[in-house]
């Protein structure tokens, strides 16, 4: 069954503020969340110093297009796909949206 687009903004806003909250075991590095709610994108950023260099960027970015996540990009050694499912998000309602479309149902994720 489909989760409804309420639901999929508590479950991504969950996930990536349980990230944001595991500290980085080295350097000056922090993590933000940053959730539009209305245009349905949710990014996960670091950002700080570490041994001197700068480090800002983006780990975690989902958008929900179409009832649907599409993880723009996702910088998690499990991948957040995993998460999501475990959390009752169906695959097919999942697009790992950095492979190409030909590759995406590969793995039974949603081409689009």
């Amino acid at each position: 069954a489909m989760v409804t687009r309420e639901k999929l903004i508590e479950i991504v806003e969950g996930v990536l503020g349980d990230y944001a909250r595991i500290k980085y075991s080295y350097g000056q590095v922090d993590r933000q969340t940053v959730f539009d709610r209305d245009k349905g994108r949710f990014l996960l950023m670091i950002d700080g110093w570490d041994t001197g260099k700068r480090v800002h960027g983006c780990l975690i970015d989902v958008q929900i297009k179409n009832d649907k996540l599409w993880i723009e990009r996702d910088g998690t050694e499990e991948g957040v796909g995993v998460e999501f499912e475990r959390l009752g998000i169906p695959k097919s309602q999942i697009v790992l949206a950095w492979y190409p479309e030909d590759i995406r149902a590969e793995d039974g994720y949603a081409v689009k």
